[in-house]
């Protein structure tokens, strides 16, 4: 794949960054031929396998059994006694830090057999198709490459007036550890990281107290789906509140002190006083050590500018052989978005045309149960139908009217589908209810290919299953499009 120039440089391709986004970056280069290096400074896996997806997901399923053996009604209800649940805070925290171990190890040899030299050290751009590595112990070498992908991602954002301590005061970096069970913990933000941790704690017995600057909870995710989660997630589990309130002021120590302060007016309302707080307002992209400049590069509060080809902008123009993948790029802070659009930006180094489509990537929240998305909001979709002047269609399917559910005495949940009225294409899906994070990849392959529902309306779902959610949505949607 290499033209005949290639070899003036040492590398074809250099990824900068080994998250999601830059692995899959550099193990499809490096599959397709291409003489590959990335650059990485912290763990191999980056925030996904290190500090994000991976080790919450081990605390959400060891916490998930807790909740579920201490849930005495629920049990009864299907004739079941158990004995108090017990467990080892430890233990818990040793499996979420072995599967880290253990997947980073995987993804290191993967790399490696694929061919792809792992360079260890900051990277950062020397100018056109240079990169410099600035080793642990001080060391700096500069390499050539005829393509650079930048894949550095991000870090937890911490809002100003809020000190971190590490113990007391933490990010989602600090809190995968679980170190400690804080008797009442206070979470700052109801996104999507917000709400896991509130899942684990209360699981574990904690107290916690979630505020949120905005004026109503989970304000991230549609208002329907909302509504009736927060019911459950936050409601049913006697977690405190506190939405349009600011935390202006966050200091560490026993207790941990909270100023709160109203959102319009900036003005004190109360002062909480608890044992510790997480700080889960969301991510910042890792740019500004990255000499940008050296390209004619200026990021947009941090995030660096590309196009659906992923080539990275001056102004409104792509710069030759430079790329950017991943939470750097601000699109969505998902690793498999990132995974997605490295794999976008190597088939076009490799002359195969690509854009991304944003539109049909789902996300997940892994709570008990999960909520889900994929495509437009329902604001969107109405700006959209606006613009374009179509009539939006919107059905609803509801978990306690599927089998499946019902027997898992889990039937909770709901699904809303998003659909043009004129043609039946399917604009979107947003779900809360059991398993909805593995229901939507139905729907975001839907999305993907653009079908319409009077076609997926007729595809036949296996009975009794969750799926036959999706499948009365489609139906219902069919029967409404003009």
């Amino acid at each position: 794949m290499s033209d005949s120039s290639a070899s003036s440089f040492d590398y074809d391709v250099i990824v900068i960054g080994a998250g999601y986004g830059g692995f899959d970056a550099a193990k499809h280069a490096a599959d397709h031929g291409l003489r590959t290096a990335i650059i990485e400074s912290r763990d191999m896996g980056g925030t996904c396998v290190n500090r994000g997806c991976v080790p919450s997901k081990a605390l959400l399923a060891a916490s998930g059994r807790v909740r579920e053996l201490a849930d005495a009604k629920h049990l009864q209800g299907f004739g079941i006694h158990a004995a108090p649940v017990r467990f080892e805070r430890q233990k818990i925290a040793d499996h979420a830090n072995q599967l880290v171990a253990t997947i980073r190890t995987n993804l290191t040899k993967t790399l490696e057999r694929s061919g792809a030299v792992i360079l260890r050290g900051k990277g950062r751009l020397d100018g056109h198709q240079r990169v410099a590595v600035r080793q642990s112990n001080g060391v700096k070498q500069v390499f050539t490459a005829r393509d650079v992908i930048v894949a550095t991602g991000s870090d937890p954002f911490v809002p100003p007036g809020i000190e971190t301590d590490g113990r007391t005061v933490f990010t989602s970096d600090e809190a995968i550890s679980l170190e400690w069970l804080p008797r009442w913990i206070a979470i700052v933000g109801s996104g999507y990281i917000g709400l896991e941790f509130a899942d684990v704690y209360t699981a574990l017995g904690c107290e916690v107290t979630m505020i949120e600057a905005l004026d109503r909870v989970m304000p991230t995710f549609d208002p329907d789906i909302a509504k009736i989660a927060a019911r459950h997630l936050i409601d049913g589990r006697d977690i405190d509140t506190r939405a349009g309130l600011l935390a202006r002021k966050v200091t560490p120590g026993a207790p941990v002190r909270i100023e709160l302060a109203a959102m319009a007016t900036k003005e004190l309302v109360e002062v909480l006083e608890v044992d510790a707080v997480l700080v889960a307002t969301g991510r910042v992209p890792v740019s500004k050590d990255l000499h940008l400049a050296s390209v004619g590069v200026e990021t947009n509060r941090g995030f660096i500018p590309v196009n659906d080809q992923l080539q990275v902008l001056a102004g409104e123009t792509p710069v030759p052989h430079l790329w950017a993948v991943g939470d750097v790029t601000g699109k969505m802070m998902l690793a498999h978005t990132a995974a997605a659009q490295g794999t976008v930006a190597v088939d076009n180094i490799l002359g195969h045309a690509r854009a991304i489509d944003y539109r049909s990537i789902p996300a997940a929240t892994f709570t008990h149960p999960e909520i889900s998305s994929v495509g437009l909001s329902e604001a969107d979709a109405k700006a959209l139908a606006a613009a374009e002047g179509f009539e939006l269609g919107s059905v609803r399917s509801y978990f306690k009217a599927n089998s499946k559910a019902l027997a898992e005495l889990e039937s909770d949940g709901l699904m809303k589908l998003l659909f043009r009225k004129d043609t039946g294409e399917v604009l979107g899906a947003h779900i809360y209810g059991l398993h909805a994070a593995d229901l939507i990849q139905e729907v975001a392959n839907a999305v993907a290919r653009r079908q319409r529902v009077g076609d997926l309306a007729t595809e036949v779902h296996t009975h009794p299953t969750l799926s036959e959610v999706v499948e009365v949505a489609y139906k219902q949607a069919a029967m409404a499009v003009a």
